[in-house]
C-alpha cells in the first residue's frame, strides 16, 4: 500500500505516527480545548500551578529549605509550638514524613522536640532561637515575592479567583474518590 506523502509526512520522514481514519492523514488528536471547558481549565491550572510552585519553590530553595520545610517552619513560627501530629495533618504529609522533616529542620538546627506533659508519647516541634531568626527574615520575603508571582491579577481578581478555587476544592472533595469505596472520600 503506498502512502500519500504530505507536507507532515515529509517533514517527519522516517518518523512513525498514527494514521487517519481514512488512512492517508496522520491522526491528530484533538487540542485540550476541543475537549471543553473544564479539561481545558484543568490544564491551565496545572499549568499555572506548576509555573508558580516552581518558582516558589527555587526561591525557598536560597535559604536550603524545600517547600515541605519551610511550611513546617513557617506553621510553628505562626502557631507557636504543635504536636508533631498537628503538623503532620496541617502538611498533609504521612507520620514517617514529619519524622523526617523535623529530623532535618533540627540538624539544621532551626526546630527543637519537647515531651508533651499529657502524653509521654507526643511530642512538640518548636522553633529554636536560629529558627525564630531565619523565618523573621524570609517569611517577609517570600510573601513578598508571592505577592510578584500573582501580580498577573489584581487584588479584586486575586480574590475572586480564590473564591472560586475554594468553592471548586469543596466541591471536588465531595466526590468519590476513585478506586475506592462509593461513599469514600479523601
Amino acid at each position: 500500500m503506498t502512502r500519500r506523502r504530505t507536507a507532515r509526512s515529509v517533514a517527519h520522514a522516517g518518523a512513525p505516527h498514527p494514521v487517519g481514519p481514512r488512512g492517508d492523514e496522520p491522526h491528530r488528536p484533538r487540542a485540550a480545548e476541543d475537549h471543553g471547558a473544564p479539561y481545558k481549565l484543568w490544564i491551565v491550572m496545572a499549568r499555572a500551578f506548576t509555573t508558580i510552585v516552581r518558582r516558589a519553590d527555587a526561591h525557598l530553595g536560597r535559604y536550603g529549605l524545600t517547600p515541605a520545610e519551610f511550611g513546617t517552619l513557617d506553621l510553628l513560627y505562626h502557631k507557636g509550638p504543635l504536636l508533631l501530629g498537628e503538623i503532620q495533618r496541617m502538611l498533609l504529609v504521612s507520620s514517617g514524613g514529619i519524622t523526617f522533616l523535623v529530623d532535618r529542620l533540627a540538624e539544621k538546627g532551626l526546630v527543637e522536640r519537647m515531651d508533651c506533659p499529657e502524653d509521654r508519647r507526643a511530642r512538640y516541634a518548636v522553633l529554636t532561637r536560629d529558627g525564630e531568626r531565619l523565618m523573621a527574615q524570609i517569611f517577609p520575603e517570600q510573601v513578598r515575592y508571592v505577592e510578584t508571582l500573582l501580580e498577573g491579577l489584581d487584588p479584586a481578581e486575586q480574590a475572586k479567583a480564590t473564591e472560586l478555587l475554594r468553592k471548586l476544592g469543596r466541591a471536588a472533595a465531595e466526590l468519590p474518590m476513585p478506586g475506592k469505596e462509593p461513599d469514600a472520600r479523601d
